[in-house]
């Protein structure tokens, strides 16, 4: 199976320091001892030499391990005699249902205390969910479940939302992306919504429920009974006539913090809809996330009303939307106003220009908030970056991360980069990967990044291209700054 991030790295059993840590009353307490193995095809050899120390753990974390069917029994026996055990992580093994089934018996053992269980990418089917329901049942100490990216589909739903429905089930997040749901266990959904108040975040992105399915969702999250925080339903088939159902929500339901609507085509008549609810007193959001949603610089009309109005909002991604340079002084100007406090936005391909730059400079120079600045992939250009670097020079820019990837830049601009490198000492993290930089560029930012009043921690440069001989340089960089990290 396909490795997902970067190899781990692996302390034997043989090899484990455990620490004891002493606390007031004298007595010793030991912290939770964990295993985390990735992207390692385990033999034989190495699973007889993990396996018996696996009854100590607190957390084991298997991820793309290839997992047989006989190392699922062992998994089950050490399941059954350790009682330490809060969180089993196995995504990323081809466990199929035979594998899951061996597992979960394990899982149903008196003595297992487990709170967090991920079988994400196992090639689980609607069958493999039979025993679910008697783990959800059994099992009041899970409350985390991850089983996104399995053939799951409406049968598996049914099983899944039965244990749900049970009055000991404590679950408190669900996660079930890319499971092949439709409309049809929507009904089922709607139900567990209405009864379990203990469950605060649903993840369903990828999953075909289409218009019909989101209302009754929808139903379900109107009950007050239901408690959500977090609501992900991305590249769900929602449609600006759902929108109206979701602003009603959010004008009732003071407990959603986070609303993830993207690659879905809302437009800018469920975005003003939406926006209705947002301008509620009693909504609380402080994540909304509408990536590629068709919003256009009318749309930014009424987001801009909501920056000034919702102080409460943090985080804003209209990634994929091409918003153009009348969108961006939109929100460039309500960015501007005292009461918006939003501290990250991102903003990746949205169709800016050279002439949204002067307007992202005001940003930068006077808005007090403002962390993160996602710009990649819009066409800002050096003489752009010139025009921003007024905002990003000013003693008070608070900008942690900005991202600039792929936005035409060449060595140009990279002489005002580098003072910019020396001067503002809140920067942490930039991105410039993918632009059109070279030797003579790279040495410039280096010169800053040698300095030791540059405080800057990442530097990103995927597909940027220079010699051997400034390799060098870059490699004698990292020695003589440690705690800089570049990532080429």
């Amino acid at each position: 199976m396909a490795p997902r991030g970067p190899p781990g790295v692996v302390v034997p059993p043989r090899c484990l320091l455990v620490s004891a840590l002493l606390s007031r009353e004298g007595a010793l307490s030991l912290p939770t001892m964990s295993l985390e193995i990735q992207c390692e095809d385990l033999s034989t050899a190495r699973w007889t030499e993990l396996l018996p120390a696996m009854q100590q753990y607190g957390i084991i974390r298997l991820d793309d391990c290839g997992l047989t069917d006989a190392m699922c029994a062992n998994i089950g026996s050490v399941l059954q005699a350790n009682s330490s055990l809060t969180e089993l992580s196995l995504p990323n093994n081809e466990l199929k249902d035979e594998g899951v089934q061996l597992v979960l018996r394990g899982l149903q053992s008196p003595t297992c205390k487990i709170q967090k269980l991920s079988l994400q990418n196992c090639s689980i089917t609607g069958a493999g969910c039979e025993l679910i329901p008697t783990l959800l049942r059994t099992k009041s100490t899970l409350t985390d479940l991850q089983l996104s990216d399995n053939h799951l589909g409406d049968e598996g739903m049914k099983l899944l939302c039965e244990g749900l429905l049970d009055p000991k089930c404590s679950l408190e997040r669900l996660e079930l992306e890319y499971c092949e749901f439709t409309s049809a266990s929507c009904a089922a959904l709607s139900s567990v919504l209405k009864a379990k108040g203990s469950l605060q975040e649903l993840t369903l992105n990828n999953n075909e429920l289409g218009e019909e399915g989101v209302v009754l969702l929808c139903q379900g999250l109107m009950d007050p009974n239901c408690q959500l925080q977090v609501l992900k339903i991305e590249g769900c088939g929602v449609t600006p006539a759902n929108c109206k159902d979701l602003s009603t929500i959010l004008q009732t339901k003071e407990s959603l913090q986070e609303l993830c609507l993207g690659e879905n085509k809302v437009g800018d008549m469920g975005l003003a809809a939406l926006c209705q609810g947002i301008l509620n007193p009693a909504c609380k959001l402080k994540t909304l996330w509408l990536w590629e949603c068709d919003i256009t610089a009318e749309g930014c009309r009424v987001l801009a009303q909501v920056l000034k109005s919702k102080p409460c909002l943090k985080k804003l991604s209209l990634i994929c939307n091409q918003l153009g340079d009348e969108g961006a002084e939109l929100l460039c100007q309500a960015l501007l106003d005292p009461s918006c406090q939003l501290e990250e936005l991102w903003l990746r391909t949205c169709g800016f220009t050279v002439a949204s730059c002067s307007s992202f400079s005001s940003v930068l120079e006077k808005n007090r908030s403002l962390r993160e600045l996602q710009l990649s992939t819009n066409a800002l250009e050096d003489a752009g970056i010139e025009q921003m670097s007024k905002g990003l020079l000013h003693p008070d820019c608070p900008i942690q991360s900005l991202w600039l990837g792929d936005c035409e830049l060449s060595d140009k601009c990279c002489g005002t980069l580098a003072s910019v490198l020396l001067t503002n000492h809140t920067l942490k993290e930039l991105d410039l990967s993918n632009n059109r930089m070279g030797d003579p560029g790279i040495r410039q930012l280096a010169a800053s990044l040698k300095q030791p009043g540059c405080t800057l921690e990442q530097l990103v440069l995927f597909d940027i291209y220079w010699t051997e001989e400034v390799e060098n340089e870059l490699s004698a960089l990292k020695e003589l700054k440690p705690n800089l990290r570049i990532t080429s």
